[in-house]
């Protein structure tokens, strides 16, 4: 067990390179141009100078450089294990801001521990690069050894699907990736009831297939909109199709769990679990619990962009909607065809779909040494907490991992101060922050595991 002294250090080096991450301003909006991850890859490559550890970055982009440092284990048979952070993060409203969001301010609280970085990346997921880089670099110099090789992944790209980092790299760059275990974005958020605590752990998430919806109208006069093929309207039309269609839930075993984990009443937790009853429970919750609630048993439609039109006074004949399409469990890009039919009807005939992102949805298992070391290491922080397997709505660079073949998980330790909702409104929303209370839980995480994965 690490003493305090140690941990409090590491815990401000933490803190320190988060606020560093976040100054970076790597942001991310989807276009090739954008990100330049190359400012924190040449920071988080200082931070690591002076281990020993060889240091390797790729950059299949320019400015989107990622970063791969591996320190060889003591037995070549051993499964290794890498710890992945990307240093990506999406853009901003700055205006909705009560601070900079640039400002890696650190603010006070009551006490230390309740003092909060602010600043975009904040909880998605620069805490988790950060503590993962400085875990790393006080693992190599320790001086103790491991069994099995230990990876950090610095990588680019998360935010817009990793074309231009996780993909890529071990696609093609497997050599350096190679590994059975990945620890990577978001666990550890505990659910306090009076049944005691239970902290989730990302076991699974949900497919990602992005689709581009062309809408075509016939040009002509704004000042003569009497009986138009206007694009625009018919794009208003889908748009209203989209947020109208319900699925049907599929109320599986990781529903079952956090359904578990959460600590309802019994009765709004049997609502829950009936698929007849369950849009009425779903309205009994707090809106930020209801919004991950639904779309963790749902496939969902999120039409987030529009364009079209040339001039004021000119009748569209183009516009373009993207769709922000998340799929269950077992669904393929055909199930997505047909729930767009369903959803579109006869308004299909107006669209030409195209296809911006496909990657089903992708799971891990649990019997396994690294599930068996993370239980163990919460025991730390939270010594009754239950462990649970969870999916995440959103997606990651775990799939790429998963799809290679090896065992990904969502990890992180939360302090029990967080409230679930208001943590879950901070990804990607305004006025985003991280307690430091949660910084040094899951700083003091990533040794407990490593501890435990080769003993």
């Amino acid at each position: 067990m690490m003493d305090d002294l140690t941990l409090g250090r590491l815990t401000n080096e933490t803190v320190e390179l988060l606020q560093a991450l976040i100054r970076n301003q790597c942001v991310n909006d989807g276009t090739p141009e954008s990100g330049q991850e190359e400012r924190s890859a040449k920071l988080l490559r200082d931070e690591l100078e002076g281990t020993g550890v060889d240091v390797e970055t790729y950059e299949p982009t320019p400015g989107r450089t990622s970063l791969v440092a591996r320190w060889e284990g003591t037995d070549p048979d051993a499964p290794s294990l890498c710890l992945m952070g990307h240093t990506d993060v999406v853009p901003v409203s700055a205006g909705g801001w009560e601070r900079d969001p640039f400002g890696g301010e650190l603010v006070p609280g009551d006490s230390p521990g309740e003092a909060e970085v602010w600043g975009r990346g904040a909880v998605d997921m620069l805490n988790l690069t950060a503590s993962m880089a400085v875990a790393f670099r006080h693992m190599v110099t320790s001086g103790k050894r491991y069994a099995g090789d230990i990876i950090y992944f610095a990588v680019a790209d998360e935010e817009a699907g990793g074309a231009h980092g996780a993909e890529l790299l071990v696609r093609d760059h497997w050599d350096a990736l190679q590994c059975e275990f990945v620890l990577t974005e978001f666990g550890g958020i505990p659910y306090q009831s009076a049944k005691g605590t239970t902290l989730l752990i990302t076991t699974a998430e949900k497919g990602v297939a992005w689709r581009r919806l062309r809408v075509k109208g016939t040009p002509g006069h704004g000042s003569r909109p009497f009986k138009t093929d206007n694009a625009l309207i018919k794009a208003a039309d889908i748009v209203r199709r989209l947020a109208r269609y319900q699925p049907a839930a599929k109320l599986d075993d990781l529903w079952g769990s956090r359904i578990e984990a959460m600590g309802l009443s019994e009765d709004l937790s049997r609502k829950l679990l009936d698929p007849t009853r369950l849009d009425e429970a779903l309205d009994e919750l707090p809106a930020e619990v209801a919004r991950n609630a639904h779309a963790c048993c749902h496939t969902t439609f999120s039409p987030n962009v529009i364009a079209g039109g040339n001039k004021t006074n000119m009748i569209p004949d183009e516009v373009m909607i993207e769709v922000d399409i998340r799929t269950l469990p077992g669904e393929t890009a055909e199930d997505v065809n047909v729930h767009l039919e369903a959803a579109l009807g006869d308004a299909l005939e107006w669209v030409e779909v195209e296809v911006l992102q496909d990657g089903v949805a992708t799971a891990s298992p649990t019997n396994n040494a690294l599930w068996e070391a993370i239980v163990g290491a919460t025991k730390s922080a939270y010594p009754q907490a239950a462990v649970i397997p969870s999916i995440v709505t959103g997606g990651t660079d775990s799939r790429f991992f998963r799809e290679a073949g090896a065992v990904a998980y969502g990890a992180g330790l939360l302090s029990s101060s967080l409230d679930v909702g208001e943590f879950n409104r901070r990804f990607h929303g305004h006025n985003e922050r991280i307690d430091v209370e949660s910084l040094r839980l899951t700083t003091q995480l990533w040794f407990d595991i490593v501890d435990r994965l080769w003993e």
